[in-house]
């Protein structure tokens, strides 16, 4: 397959940014569904797909979500069209038969074992929150990933029956460019990466 564009890449990466301020526009619902569809095609460990996304886009929702951020994410979040909750599912393990159905012991590697079902469903969510953003971008949509809020209690106020656990939220929307910051800087590729 042929590289993407200089302008697919300058969306999805190089000019592409985490955003905190946003126009006052409502995403789809098409849309919403069109990210999830595209996210979910990401690969994760044995197909198991933990991850579970909450597009929180009501009145209602968004006062629910409030009191477990921290302060200074509250007005970026109460004011994004959609705010995602990225969690997994504790029990992912069980749609395992129709996600690997080349292999059928699959449901056995962690169903009981606490700590594989944590490690598999957090590193899953947090491959397919980063899908999510990429496909968001790629729709033409701005994103503000973030870990300030209080896990715990966005658990309690979404999830209950304790079977899902929020891994980290993204704000989707139509970022308002003219409130960025300049880029940070990113380390040079001898200080993050080595060929081998």
């Amino acid at each position: 397959m042929p590289a993407l564009s200089d302008i697919a890449l300058d969306q999805l990466f190089r000019e592409a940014r985490t955003h905190r301020w946003w126009e006052d526009r409502a995403i789809p619902d098409a849309t919403l569904r069109e990210i999830a569809d595209l996210a979910k095609l990401g690969p994760t460990s044995a197909n198991s797909t933990p991850g579970r996304f909450v597009f929180v886009v009501s009145r209602e929702a968004k006062e629910r979500l409030r009191p477990h951020l921290d302060e200074g994410n509250v007005r970026q979040t109460m004011s994004a069209p959609a705010t995602v909750i990225v969690a997994y599912d504790t029990e992912f393990y069980e749609k395992l038969a129709t996600l690997a159905p080349n292999s059928p012991d699959a449901r056995s590697w962690f169903a009981g074992k606490p700590e594989a079902i944590e490690r598999t469903g957090f590193q899953g969510s947090c491959l397919q929150g980063a899908y999510l953003v990429m496909a968001a971008r790629a729709l033409g949509l701005d994103c503000g990933p973030m870990g300030g809020f209080s896990r715990h209690g966005v658990d309690e106020a979404f999830f209950p029956d304790g079977r899902f656990k929020s891994n980290f939220l993204v704000n989707l929307g139509y970022g308002i460019a003219e409130k960025l910051h300049p880029r940070q800087p990113r380390l040079a590729f001898e200080e993050f990466c080595a060929i081998a």
